[in-house]
């Protein structure tokens, strides 16, 4: 039996999984590749996956415990290096003012905004390439609650709006739920995800 890699390749699969189980046919025929990281040529779609996670080897730990449903004992050193150079800690560190109740938002999730500024500005620069429908996943460990999800869909839509090429909807996996939104309407929906279904992502993920 293959020892489970926590590597890029384990997220980008439990994506792939999470997408084809809670939203059905339309997302049920992409393969792992790379820029971007989920691809389904047929109907012209590219999805990137990312990490939004405080580069911590607990907050690691923790993903990755709850991505399976349960509590793993013990992920050795090397495991959690993979998933620690792949961590993001980022600061605001662009000189932007914004208001306060943005800036509590934020503050909450800095390593989301940071990621999202990140992947918005290579979706445009054409370094996914070109695809009908681009989408973004990102697992989170911070807690957003829905106006918070709201926020983060506006801060999009925002800065997409003079974009060439840009995502059109926008994936957020808390693990234990995952929020769909569509950015070109600034809808979501919320699926929640059972630990039956986590331990089901985890187990498809990890094979290789």
């Amino acid at each position: 039996m293959l020892e489970p890699k926590f590597d890029t390749c384990f997220f980008e699969r439990y994506a792939m999984v999470s997408l084809a189980t809670l939203l059905g046919e339309h997302y049920a025929h992409l393969v792992n590749r790379d820029r971007p990281d989920l691809q389904d040529e047929e109907q012209s779609i590219g999805i990137e996956v990312t990490r939004a996670i405080r580069e911590n080897k607990n907050v690691a730990n923790a993903l990755v415990n709850e991505m399976a449903g349960e509590d793993i004992k013990e992920v050795n050193a090397e495991d959690l290096r993979h998933i620690n150079q792949s961590g993001y800690a980022y600061g605001l560190g662009d000189g932007s003012i914004i208001g306060r109740n943005e800036y509590e938002f934020w503050s909450l999730a800095l390593p989301l905004k940071r990621i999202l500024e990140i992947k918005m500005d290579k979706v445009n620069n054409g370094f996914y390439g070109d695809f009908d429908e681009f989408g973004l996943f990102v697992f989170t460990k911070e807690d957003l609650d829905l106006d918070q999800i709201k926020q983060t869909i506006a801060f999009m839509r925002e800065k997409q709006a003079y974009q060439n090429r840009l995502y059109s909807r926008l994936f957020i996996s808390q693990i234990q739920a995952m929020f769909d939104c569509d950015l070109e309407t600034g809808q979501y929906k919320k699926y929640k995800v059972s630990r039956e279904q986590r331990r089901q992502f985890y187990e498809e993920a990890i094979r290789v």
